[in-house]
């Protein structure tokens, strides 16, 4: 007989500015259960009746190091005898997390797993961060350590995307998130968090400690104009393109989904959310990092019929 996953809960943590926001000081597992244990409350069901908990990020060192899904999975609440596990396909973790859910539901019939992910910029992207290149690696791909911003230019100038352009969609990205919250359209999904917040005196560079509640995503500028992203410098120089007005901000936070074979969603009353069809990946240049939906999306499409 064949087996169905649906997504019956979701839960999320405001998105919360890298360094100077809410989460700076928020350790790894913490930062992952203000998601998971609302998710799971949700759900309306019982911590100890998930099979499993994949757990996706990006950095997985420092707060974030020795199987972080298994941490956030404790210090969630659930009882010792649930699993986890952590996947890293970097900026599709927490994607991949949710699919790999999904495909445990099905093949390996599990009934309830659990698909998340998160990250801390704050407390891992630090001075301290080591990062050893491979210099074999390097001979063979001489990109594949390439910074964000390096990756992002590429792209541009690869695929014809202007500054202007950018910067335009930079202007309606803000428009469009200071619209949704004005309206509360993602008030529903986010889960309202009260956590200690690292603040530094600008003058005197002392570190104190506050409690702060974080309600929604911070980072958004409603004030935004054109003109005011245009006159800003290009990060690696003239005749570039990124910026700090057109560029995605550095962030912390989570996110998690509750997902459960449909005919056990179905018995116990509940609504699912999403229904799992099927996931495809590819890969691309080392250097082009942030392209690679375009040629995944197509396989996708083709795999399923859709």
């Amino acid at each position: 007989m064949s087996r169905e996953a649906v997504i019956v809960s979701t839960a999320r943590t405001p998105i919360g500015r890298a360094y100077k926001g809410a989460f700076n000081a928020t350790p790894g597992a913490t930062l992952g259960a203000y998601s998971l244990a609302p998710a799971i409350e949700r759900a309306g069901i019982e911590a100890g009746a998930i099979d499993d908990v994949v757990w996706g990020t990006v950095l997985t060192q420092g707060t974030q190091a020795g199987n972080i899904g298994r941490q956030v999975a404790l210090r969630a609440g659930c009882p010792v005898t649930v699993s986890a596990q952590t996947i890293d396909r970097q900026c599709s973790s927490g994607l991949m997390a949710i699919a790999t859910a999904a495909k445990q539901i099905i093949v390996d019939n599990m009934d309830i797993v659990v698909g998340g992910g998160q990250d801390s910029i704050s407390m891992v992207q630090t001075p301290e961060m080591r990062v050893s290149p491979d210099r074999s690696l390097i001979a063979m791909h001489k990109d594949v350590y390439m910074p964000m911003l390096g990756t992002a230019e590429t792209v541009a100038k690869r695929y014809g995307i202007s500054r202007e352009a950018q910067d335009e969609y930079a202007l309606q990205s803000q428009q469009r998130t200071a619209a949704a919250q004005a309206a509360g359209h993602l008030d529903a999904e986010i889960v309202p968090v009260t956590t200690t917040m690292a603040v530094k005196d600008k003058e005197t560079g002392e570190v104190s400690h506050v409690e702060f509640t974080l309600t929604k995503d911070e980072g958004n500028r409603p004030s935004t104009t054109l003109e005011g992203l245009q006159s800003l410098q290009p990060v690696m120089g003239p005749g570039m393109n990124i910026t700090a007005g057109n560029a995605s901000q550095l962030s912390d936070g989570s996110s998690a989904a509750v997902l459960m074979e449909a005919k056990l969603a179905e018995q116990k009353g509940l609504q699912p959310l999403g229904r799992y069809v099927g996931m495809a990946v590819a890969g691309t240049e080392p250097d082009e990092m942030g392209i690679g939906p375009v040629f995944a999306i197509p396989k996708l499409l083709k795999a399923t019929g859709l």
